[in-house]
């Protein structure tokens, strides 16, 4: 017997496909079409990008999973699920089902695989960098949708009229007596539709006084800034010392890419 769920397709009472993952090729569909329609647009071979494709969604995966595994987020540390658990548990490590993935590690994940191939092709791995790098958030912002079906990634709790009513055993422990919370994953997906829009005008009306990584450094300011706002309503933040982890690492890569961009384009007397 068949039946659609919430977050999967049942059969028989066991899950079969997870909508999640539907979404996240989705969005990885969607951010190659865009990607070689600017390589075309730009000159460039389209067949360039899905050529790169396939390495980068590998690398991309083992990065999101490598991040998540060395960054759990407190609930899950609390049910013993640690780092130390993931190394000594290789096929929980693996299992995608359990746990999450991390788009920091995500997104450098594809750039390992973008500059070793870049390199390999003898091309210049900042102009494709450039041209793939409007492409990233629109996949991310369709990927945060897969957090909507598995009623995760939601902030904390408000009495908004747009705020999403998260299951009961869904919710954290300490806040079982709320119904409604913050959509943290919507609030990133209008941000990262608009940074879309943002690099690709970017690109088309500065293109002659920008340098080749521009656009990858202005994207770099432009992410860590939503997820440092957005982490101060995550209820579940990964902490590694004490910090909040990912908003420690994106203030750091928000200073270095700002400080970066400017001195590249600092007039010289």
């Amino acid at each position: 017997m068949i039946e659609f769920g919430w977050n999967a397709i049942y059969v028989n009472g066991n899950p079969l496909i997870y909508y999640y993952g539907i979404i996240l090729m989705s969005g990885v569909v969607a951010a190659s079409l865009l990607a070689s329609h600017l390589a075309k647009k730009r000159g460039e071979d389209p067949d360039f990008i899905w050529d790169l494709l396939p390495w980068m969604v590998v690398t991309g995966v083992i990065g999101s999973r490598l991040w998540h595994i060395f960054t759990p987020p407190p609930s899950m540390v609390e049910q013993g699920i640690t780092t130390k658990y993931y190394l000594t548990h290789p096929l929980a490590a693996i299992d995608l089902r359990r746990g999450g993935l991390g788009i920091p590690g995500a997104v450098i994940g594809g750039f390992i695989a973008a500059y070793y191939y870049c390199k390999k092709k003898k091309e210049n791995l900042w102009k494709w960098t450039d041209i793939i790098i409007p492409a990233v958030p629109l996949g991310q912002a369709i990927g945060r949708f897969g957090n909507y079906v598995n009623q995760e990634l939601y902030g904390a709790p408000t009495d908004l009229p747009w705020g999403i009513f998260i299951d009961i055993q869904h919710r954290l422990t300490e806040y079982l007596e709320f119904t409604h919370y913050h959509p943290i994953f919507l609030y990133e997906a209008l941000w990262n539709f608009a940074t879309v829009g943002l690099l690709i005008w970017v690109g088309n009306k500065f293109r002659k006084q920008l340098k080749n990584g521009d656009l990858f450094l202005i994207y770099l300011i432009t992410y860590p800034t939503i997820r440092i706002i957005l982490d101060f309503l995550r209820l579940d933040a990964s902490e590694i010392g004490g910090l909040n982890a990912n908003q420690t690492f994106m203030v750091i890569i928000l200073a270095a890419s700002a400080i970066t961009l400017f001195l590249r384009h600092r007039k010289k007397k």
